[in-house]
């Protein structure tokens, strides 16, 4: 399968500022999740990979504001354990994603610079997710 990078994410202090920013310089619809906030990104191309953005908040305590990336992976917790010991660390262990009513996971980890990457793991290809 390889292993592609299939999601792209803004964490800002303020969301819509950001969202506003990219829609108007590169003309991305930029669609808010009523419930969670969570911003998604259409860049309106067949090309390259969609993305979205979240508000920081206190679990974001004193952290500057980031994007990150997510690699697509077969087994999450394998991929974690290659990323330990090959000298980065899990941030975030495998969850759900919310709203994808089971259909995919994620995980965080830094690499050895720090930098926060995602993977993503499909869990049920048949589940709707919920992109409303």
């Amino acid at each position: 399968m390889g292993n592609p990078v299939v999601h792209f994410e803004f964490y800002a202090k303020d969301i819509k500022a950001q969202s506003k920013f990219y829609a108007g310089i590169f003309g991305w619809d930029a669609n808010a999740h009523e419930e969670s906030g969570y911003v998604m990104f259409n860049t309106g191309s067949e090309e390259g990979i969609g993305g979205g953005g979240i508000q920081m908040d206190g679990e974001h305590e004193g952290m500057k504001p980031y994007i990150t990336f997510y690699i697509q992976v077969d087994d999450l917790q394998e991929s974690l354990a290659k990323v330990n010991a090959g000298g980065g660390q899990t941030i975030m262990p495998p969850m759900e994603i919310p709203g994808s009513k089971g259909a995919a996971s994620m995980a965080l980890f830094l690499d050895p610079e720090e930098n926060v990457v995602g993977l993503y793991t499909v869990n049920d290809p048949d589940a709707v997710c919920d992109d409303s």
